[in-house]
Parts: structure tokens; C-alpha cells; sequence
């Protein structure tokens, strides 16, 4: 097994990017203690990939990941991207490659291995809200790791917490 050094970002880029460039402002600005490294950055895989060779693409990015964060927004357990029946091979029920079927979403997927893998990883969850909101969270992971939220609430509006998300990553 590879050593695991780095930091893995799972979350729905669409709804919840303001959360990711958040927890990645914290981590390369000066003025934050929070530090990691985002495994995003060591190998990517194109968007006009197959389904199941993003997740094969995943799974290496994760093996070398010793914390898997988990951003869990409005939409987060309701994403459906990633799931066969969305690939340009999937006909009839069958995978024109030969591929397993997987009903599985991106998110579903990322979630289902960091628990599998949990003994080697940290999983911590973190809420785009004030509020850790379990319901919104995918069922794989919602009973395991810290859930923590992202923001609190400061004379009524909502405001960044980094010092909920730096205790829950363990910094």
C-alpha cells in the first residue's frame, strides 16, 4: 500500500465550490494553521473520461489520501453524476466496454471506499451550512468520522468557522 500523505476534497463543484475554495483559502493563506495536501493537485483525470475511469482515478488519489473531507451541501446526497446510466457506454442495462454496472454517483462512490478504507484514513465531514444536518449527508458516511459545520451564525448573517473546520480536520 502506497503511503498516504495527502488530503482528499469530495464535494458537489457545482453547489458547494465556494466551501472548497473556502477550506483551500485557509490552507495557502499565511495568516491559517490549517495546512494539508490537496491530492487533487497530484493527478487529475479529464472530464470526457468514462464514468468508471474517473472512478478508477479516484480510488488511486484516495489510496494515497490519510484524510478524506467530505464538503456536504444542499444537493450533496442527491448528485447523480457518476452513475452508469449517464456514460456514453451504457446501453440497454450493459456497459459497452464490459464494465461492472454501478448505480453509484461520484459522491457515492468516494464515500463507499473512504469508509471501506477508514482504518488507514480520517473522514471528516463538513457541513456548507451553520448546522450539521445529517439528513443532507450520504448514507455510506453519515454514521462515521467528525461532522462539523463550516459556518456560523454572527448577528444574523452566516460567516466562515475556521476554527470549527481546523478541530474537526484534527489541526
Amino acid at each position: 500500500m502506497a503511503y498516504r500523505t495527502k488530503t482528499y476534497i469530495a464535494a458537489d463543484w457545482d453547489g458547494d465550490k465556494a466551501a472548497v475554495d473556502k477550506l483551500k483559502e485557509w490552507n495557502d493563506g499565511e495568516k491559517w494553521n490549517l495546512s494539508f495536501t490537496d491530492v487533487h493537485e497530484a493527478t487529475q483525470s479529464s472530464d470526457d473520461s468514462l464514468n468508471c475511469s474517473i472512478k478508477a482515478s479516484l480510488a488511486k488519489r484516495m489510496d494515497m489520501s490519510k484524510t478524506f473531507v467530505l464538503i456536504v451541501g444542499t444537493d450533496t446526497k442527491t448528485r447523480r453524476a457518476g452513475e452508469c446510466t449517464y456514460c456514453s457506454n451504457y446501453s440497454d442495462g450493459k456497459c459497452k466496454t464490459g464494465h461492472t454496472i454501478s448505480n453509484d454517483s461520484f459522491i457515492e462512490y468516494e464515500c463507499k471506499k473512504a469508509v471501506r478504507d477508514s482504518e488507514n484514513i480520517k473522514l471528516v465531514v463538513l457541513y456548507n451550512a451553520a448546522t450539521v444536518d445529517k439528513s443532507k449527508c450520504p448514507d455510506a458516511i453519515k454514521a462515521y468520522g467528525t461532522h462539523a459545520a463550516m459556518k456560523k451564525m454572527v448577528n444574523g448573517t452566516h460567516q466562515w468557522d475556521y476554527q470549527s473546520v481546523k478541530t474537526a480536520m484534527g489541526q
